[in-house]
């Protein structure tokens, strides 16, 4: 019954991440429009990371970087809360929340640098693959593969009975 119960949650997540994505594809557009002319650079430690080599030419400042970031981590707070209720039926404690927004915080900076660099690398090694939608994809799949363990087994386990 149990890997039944497993199954039922895999598609339920797989669910809810389409609707996370929908709502970041959303935001990500209203804010890139709202902040299109905020070209200030990014600072020191930051620009490291997101550089043009990594996010691509134009894309290194915070007009870019933050609709990014923003969308992605305003979209992942509503698929915490709609997992925690419908996927795990979970009364997770707030510690559980402060964790996630750490966890999505940093995974949001290491996609944003996984999915510049793979679009670039992919484009130079195989020049007729569509190399902005197959980063994407790894980028999503590397994030599915973190947060799906990380909600059942840690953050919304089911309390044990005492």
């Amino acid at each position: 019954m149990k890997k039944f119960e497993t199954i039922r949650q895999v598609i339920s997540f797989m669910l809810v991440s389409c609707a996370v994505t929908i709502l970041q594809l959303v935001l990500v557009n209203l804010f890139l429009y709202l902040m299109q002319g905020w070209k200030q650079p990014l600072p020191d430690w930051l620009g490291r990371f997101m550089n043009v080599g990594t996010v691509g030419a134009g894309n290194d400042n915070w007009g870019y970087v933050l609709p990014f970031f923003l969308s992605n981590v305003l979209a992942n707070v509503y698929g915490y809360f709609r997992n925690r209720k419908t996927t795990f039926h979970s009364d997770a404690p707030r510690r559980s929340f402060r964790i996630y927004l750490v966890l999505i915080s940093v995974l949001m900076l290491v996609s944003t640098w996984f999915q510049g660099t793979a679009a670039h690398r992919i484009a130079v090694r195989f020049p007729l693959v569509p190399a902005a939608s197959a980063a994407a994809f790894l980028a999503g799949l590397l994030q599915w593969l973190i947060l799906f363990p990380t909600e059942k087994y840690i953050l919304f386990r089911p309390r044990q009975n005492t």
